[in-house]
């Protein structure tokens, strides 16, 4: 019985490896990474070649879809003011990016919270990655600035096996994630360290 359970995690520990490789070769530093399957709309987090977190995400709708390639984070933000087209929301439960924004390196994309949880687990969004409060800063808790973030556009054989049902723990426990209108990156964020700041948003709508 030990053994045939040890072989039902095989192919998750084969793709964290996968993944673990990738991340060494892109930053040595580091031994996180954030996986996005934006056809599966979930999210892990892969630390030393294991599997730790499983979130279920929203991404962007087909009009405004969310980036794919590799890239990593650049600004960690809590609690950031929103400014969009001359219209400031200050840290609430009325801010369109939440309690947290982790800012990738590609100008107006990051990984931010919502003020419309019921978007979580669609393709609703303008392209950011949205999540529910709770994963939200657990997630954030979890990552640093120069970590590499994979957004996967069509599911292949290492995503499939990564989010299925046997994947992780972590699936029995809801959670989620989310892409949003691009933003800037918030200016009080301008160094790898943590910040208040604020958000802007560059597209014409924010949800």
């Amino acid at each position: 019985m030990k053994e045939k359970s040890l072989n039902k995690w095989a192919p998750v520990a084969a793709v964290a490896a996968i993944f673990g490789l990738h991340l060494a070769a892109q930053a040595p530093q580091h031994n996180r990474v954030i996986v996005v399957s934006l056809q599966d709309r979930k999210l892990a987090l892969i630390e030393e070649g294991q599997v730790t977190k499983i979130y279920t995400v929203a991404v962007g709708k087909p009009a405004t879809p969310s980036p794919v390639g590799t890239f990593t984070i650049q600004r960690r933000v809590a609690n950031p003011t929103y400014h969009h087209e001359g219209k400031t929301v200050m840290p609430g439960p009325g801010n369109p990016v939440g309690t947290r924004w982790m800012g990738l390196n590609v100008p107006g994309y990051g990984i931010h919270g919502t003020n419309e949880p019921k978007s979580i687990g669609n393709a609703a969004s303008h392209g950011c990655i949205r999540m529910a409060k709770a994963d939200l800063e657990e997630l954030y808790n979890l990552v640093a600035v120069g970590d590499t973030v994979e957004l996967i556009g069509q599911r292949n054989e290492e995503t499939a096996a990564l989010f299925s049902d046997m994947a992780s723990p972590a699936l029995q426990q809801p959670t989620v994630l989310a892409l949003n209108a691009p933003f800037q990156e918030p200016a009080a964020a301008a160094s790898k360290a943590d910040a208040t700041g604020s958000a802007t948003d560059n597209a014409a709508a924010t949800q």
